[in-house]
C-alpha cells in the first residue's frame, strides 16, 4: 500500500508492552497539538487533555483500571475529559445559564467528541512510532480520576489512553480479524440478516484466531462479550456523572 496514512490506519493495534523508554517532551507536545486539532460540535471544544509522568498517578490509575499493566508501564497517561466547564464561562459572559450537561443529547455529543480526540491522539502517537492503548477501565472508578486529575463540576473522564514506546513483541504481534466487512459497512439500509450471519462467522475466526496465536484464556467472541454485556458494566458511571452536574434528560 503506497498511501501511508491509511497503511497505518489499517495496521493499527492495542500495545500492551512498552519498553520503558521516555516519549521525548517534543513528540508529546506534538501528539497533544493534534489531538487539539480533532473536529468538535459547533466549534465548542468541549474536550480537554489532562496527562501526567508522574509514576505514582500512573501506578494509581493502573489500580483503578483494574490492575492493568500497560497502564502502569507506560511513559505517559492522558485522560480525555469531556469538558462542559469551558462552554459555561462563555455562558456567564453572554447572561445566559448552560444547560447542555444536563442533556442526554450534550452527553452523546460530548462521549463523541472525546472519541474523536482519542482518534487524533493515538494516530499521532503512532505516527511517531509510539504504541497507544485505549483505557476504558478507567470509569470503574471515574471518582477516583475526578479526585487524581482535581476536575471541576460540568466535567467527566470518558476514556484515558497510554503512550509509550512498544517493545519488539507487542509491534509484531498479529492483527485480530474483524467482522465481515459486509455486515459493518452496509449501503441505504441497515442489514440485519447479514449483522447476523458476520456475527456467527466472525465468532468462529475469532475462537481459530485465538487458538492458532495461542492468545488469552480461548475465550470466544461470544463468550467475551456475553459475560461483559450481561451485567452493568461500570455501575458507578451514573452516580459520578450525576454528581459533577450531568443528567440525561430530553426537556430542561
Amino acid at each position: 500500500m503506497k498511501n501511508k496514512v491509511l497503511e497505518q490506519l489499517q495496521n493499527r493495534k492495542s500495545i500492551r508492552e512498552f519498553t520503558g523508554e521516555r516519549v521525548s517532551d517534543e513528540d508529546l507536545k506534538t501528539i497533544l497539538q493534534t489531538a487539539q486539532r480533532a473536529p468538535t460540535s459547533i466549534n465548542a471544544q468541549q474536550v480537554s487533555l489532562v496527562y501526567t509522568r508522574d509514576k505514582s498517578k500512573i501506578e494509581e490509575i493502573a489500580r483503578l483500571a483494574g490492575g492493568q499493566k500497560q497502564v502502569a508501564t507506560a511513559d505517559v497517561f492522558v485522560a480525555v475529559v469531556i469538558d462542559f466547564n469551558r462552554r459555561n464561562h462563555a455562558a456567564i459572559a453572554m447572561g445566559k445559564t448552560q444547560v447542555v450537561e444536563k442533556t442526554a443529547e450534550g452527553i452523546l455529543m460530548g462521549a463523541v467528541d472525546a472519541g474523536i480526540v482519542l482518534n487524533h491522539l493515538q494516530s499521532a502517537a503512532q505516527s511517531l512510532g509510539y504504541g497507544t492503548t485505549a483505557i476504558g477501565g478507567i470509569r470503574a472508578n471515574s471518582d477516583k480520576m475526578i479526585e487524581i486529575f482535581n476536575l471541576p463540576q460540568r466535567t467527566f473522564v470518558a476514556v484515558g489512553s497510554t503512550i509509550g514506546v512498544p517493545t519488539q513483541k507487542a509491534k509484531d504481534a498479529v492483527l485480530k480479524p474483524r467482522v465481515a466487512f459486509e455486515s459493518f459497512a452496509m449501503e441505504d439500509s441497515y442489514d440485519a440478516q447479514k449483522v447476523k450471519e458476520g456475527v456467527y462467522a466472525y465468532n468462529q475466526e475469532f475462537k481459530e484466531f485465538r487458538e492458532k496465536t495461542g492468545s488469552g484464556d480461548m475465550l470466544t467472541y461470544f463468550e467475551i462479550t456475553a459475560n461483559s454485556y450481561e451485567k452493568s458494566y461500570y455501575r458507578k458511571t451514573g452516580s459520578v456523572l450525576q454528581a459533577q452536574g450531568f443528567r440525561f434528560a430530553d426537556d430542561v
